[in-house]
């Protein structure tokens, strides 16, 4: 089992001292969170609180995720950055494969690039995007990142994107996380990722991970190399772990806060420190005897 360290909506001062903090503790990654804006009004539901509300985000801080990654992996030698997760079909893919590949190279293959779709129809207005099929704009921007992160001349002609024959350099692949819970989400991280993310919230864990199983299997695909990334309250007991991994669960994303309470995030940086070098000592050691 990995560990993945997740701290976000904090002093964005902490970060990289947190970074060195748990890799020095033994965690295996840290997870990144990603948000562009926050609309002054807005008809949109976050999915993953139990009334939908997304209050708890105004002004907390976010610092743009392809940047906060290059400045922990340059304090950092061997842990690990989980974008959780990019939104991918608000950006363009050339760009995003171009930072990407360039985080990877800097960071000695130190990325697995979790991407998912927004919740908020407002991202894709600012960024000039179409809300309407962005299922199928997400799908091929999934393949366009991983097609010129491989390296050599990759073309692409699809229903959104249009990309002549070029290439980037440097290329270096890297994994491909796909967030979500609904069964397109499951669908694309099997048919087109490396890896799922579970994004928490009131789903039921044992069933998601079921339906994933059965696209896996019905795919042809069970026997792949296969990252499953889950928020679970199992993660943090020695004993949770093993029922997790038993599961199939390859990584376990832990936090030591509740992430959606309204206003500033008071509690200081040796109290983080303390709280992740803590569960390190009880469960991270204990499950790796």
């Amino acid at each position: 089992m990995r560990f993945t360290y997740a701290e976000a909506m904090t002093d964005p001062s902490f970060y990289l001292p947190l970074a060195k903090a748990a890799e020095e503790a033994g965690y295996t990654s840290m997870s990144v969170a990603d948000s562009l804006v926050y609309p002054k009004e807005s008809d949109s539901v976050y999915p993953y609180t139990a009334d939908g509300n997304r209050d708890f985000l105004e002004d907390k801080p976010f610092i743009e995720t392809f940047t906060l990654i290059a400045a922990m992996g340059a304090v950092t030698t061997r842990l690990r950055f989980t974008p959780f997760v990019l939104k991918l079909p608000v950006r363009p893919p050339v760009l995003v494969a171009k930072q990407a590949t360039s985080i990877a190279c800097l960071t000695g293959g130190r990325l697995g690039l979790g991407v998912g779709l927004s919740p908020w129809r407002e991202d894709f207005e600012v960024m000039g995007v179409p809300w309407e099929r962005r299922g199928k704009r997400m799908d091929e921007a999934i393949d366009i990142v991983r097609g010129l992160s491989r390296g050599g001349y990759f073309e692409y002609h699809g229903e959104h994107f249009d990309v002549p024959a070029l290439k980037i350099c440097p290329a270096q692949p890297f994994p491909i996380l796909v967030g979500g819970h609904s069964e397109a989400a499951l669908r694309r991280a099997v048919v087109r990722g490396d890896g799922w993310m579970h994004a928490g919230g009131g789903d039921d864990l044992d069933d998601l991970l079921a339906r994933l199983g059965r696209i896996r299997e019905a795919e042809g695909k069970a026997g792949d190399p296969f990252e499953v990334h889950v928020i679970s309250m199992d993660a943090y007991t020695p004993d949770g772990v093993r029922r997790l991994e038993d599961k199939g669960v390859t990584d376990v994303i832990v936090g030591f806060r509740m992430p959606y309470a309204k206003g500033p995030d008071t509690e200081p940086l040796d109290k983080k420190i303390e709280h992740l070098e803590r569960f390190a000592e009880t469960v991270i050691a204990a499950t790796a005897s």
